[in-house]
């Protein structure tokens, strides 16, 4: 834990000359112990959450017994209100109760004894590592059977959380290794194969169904994470170079149920897994990754709000110029992909000129229309049409009263002689 401690005030000072800017107040424990605190434990760090747990455990089990044993008062007063006329069945009655309090007692001794320190059979002979097995079987025994049961269960909201990180994700998926100022160079082959071997691990996580195992692919990826750094920096890799190293993981592979496999472990897994050793430190890191991704914006890397909203935005890519400078060794897919994406770029730009266009094209159009009805308006009203009726009526042709004499002879037919 003072590890954690260390690191945070580490990742502070390396966060300002870094340009990851992450508030600390919001990953430190609440309580003011100086460990990190975790969302899932509301705030508070392992040991201080433990400590509230177990306070709050214990109100709700007083508060319990209190009802049990006022229901148990009233139950009693009544059975005996109503049973006064059979002392013989009451007094036979009473010795069952009494045998059966006993046995589950004994029972519930049993059970305690066989989990407390005191009561294991040469307690002083038996390795702490024996013990550490067989309760790591035990957890993997009952978890395994009650998997389907208690992960991402319906009475909280952790497939809601689910959904709203990985569309957080999804949009941040222009976020460059230089913003992050990850000390990782996928070229060289040794670092890519880090690199792939840490995003399988972690994605493999959902996979697992113990919390130990669960706990053990965080581990797995953790150290990909650190023999990528070492590789790339040819020296030992400090821990203020990890943290940013495990937001572009987490940024690159996208986990499923991320969420939701972060509070299955806060909730099912040894507590002492997680207060101390490395799968605690490297847990912690994780949940700090996440918090970090949930709280990013233009300041943590470093960029205008402006450029910001556009890589949001999809308009852009930062990428783009990155595009220009490829060595003649790189991947030949990667080329090909960048072209692609500055050419759907281009064209949504295009687009976005055209749809300009047109509404001002539009608009012109519905501007010519209301001229032109507007001077056609102007001109009927300064010079109106009036049509006269005719003075005269026609002549009808076939009428008896037309005047034979003025029409021409009929036509005469004429005969040829062949």
């Amino acid at each position: 834990m003072e590890i954690m401690s260390t690191l945070g005030k580490k990742m502070s000072l390396k966060s300002e000359r870094r340009g990851i800017h992450v508030d600390q107040s919001e990953l430190l424990c609440k309580k003011g112990c100086g460990y990190y605190g975790n969302p899932a434990w509301q705030g508070f760090c392992s040991k201080c959450w433990r400590e509230e747990y177990h306070k709050a455990r214990q109100k709700q089990i007083q508060e319990d017994w209190e009802l049990a044993e006022r229901l148990q008062r009233e139950e009693e007063e009544a059975f005996a209100s109503s049973q006064t006329s059979q002392g013989a069945q009451s007094l036979t009655f009473s010795k069952f109760e009494e045998k059966k309090t006993n046995e589950k007692t004994r029972k519930v001794t049993t059970v305690k004894k066989f989990f407390s320190a005191s009561s294991r059979v040469g307690s002083k002979k038996v390795p702490p590592e024996r013990v550490e097995k067989i309760m790591d079987q035990i957890e993997k025994y009952i978890m395994t059977r009650l998997y389907k049961y208690v992960f991402c269960p319906e009475t909280t909201d952790d497939e809601k959380k689910d959904l709203a990180v990985q569309k957080r994700i999804r949009a941040l998926h222009w976020v460059t290794p230089q913003m992050l100022c990850v000390p990782v160079n996928e070229e060289i082959p040794e670092v890519s194969d880090m690199v792939v071997k840490a995003i399988t691990d972690i994605i493999e996580m959902d996979s697992k169904r113990v919390p130990r195992d669960k706990l053990a692919c965080i581990t797995k990826c953790s150290k990909h994470i650190f023999n990528a750094i070492k590789i790339t920096k040819d020296e030992p890799a400090s821990a203020d170079d990890f943290l940013p190293t495990l937001i572009y993981i987490v940024l690159k592979g996208n986990p499923p149920r991320l969420q939701s496999n972060i509070q299955y472990i806060t909730r099912f897994c040894n507590p002492s897994r997680l207060m101390s050793g490395e799968d605690g430190y490297y847990f912690t890191n994780l949940c700090c990754a996440v918090t970090f991704i949930e709280k990013l914006d233009a300041q943590s890397l470093n960029l205008s709000q402006e450029d910001f909203d556009r890589y949001m935005s999809g308009q852009t890519s930062p990428r783009k110029q990155e595009s220009e400078n490829w060595s003649p060794d790189a991947c030949l897919g990667v080329k090909q992909m960048y072209k692609n994406l500055d050419l759907l770029s281009q064209l949504n730009e295009r687009q976005e000129r055209i749809m300009t266009e047109a509404k001002k094209l539009e608009k012109d159009l519905i501007d010519w229309t209301d001229g032109i009805a507007k001077k056609v308006q102007d001109i009927v009203e300064k010079c109106p049409l009036e049509i006269k009726p005719p003075n005269q009526s026609l002549a009808a042709i076939d009428s008896e009263n037309v005047e034979n004499d003025k029409l021409p002879p009929p036509l005469q037919p004429q005969v040829y002689a062949g």
